[in-house]
């Protein structure tokens, strides 16, 4: 379940600590999101957070 977010965490070279911290959320609770399928709501603050995140890496 949620596999294009975990690829993308993953391609992206990001820890799921980093994304958590960014969405505002721990990473315990990150993992039990990802566990199962994301309302709309949750998987735009997860996707918004990896492309912040992305961002700031290519500064």
């Amino acid at each position: 379940m949620n596999e294009k977010i975990r690829k993308r965490i993953y391609f992206s070279q990001l820890k799921y600590w980093e994304v958590a911290e960014k969405v505002g959320i721990s990473n315990s609770r990150l993992s039990v999101w990802l566990r199962t399928p994301l309302n709309e709501e949750r998987k735009a603050r997860v996707m918004k957070a990896i492309d912040e995140l992305n961002k700031q890496s290519t500064k």
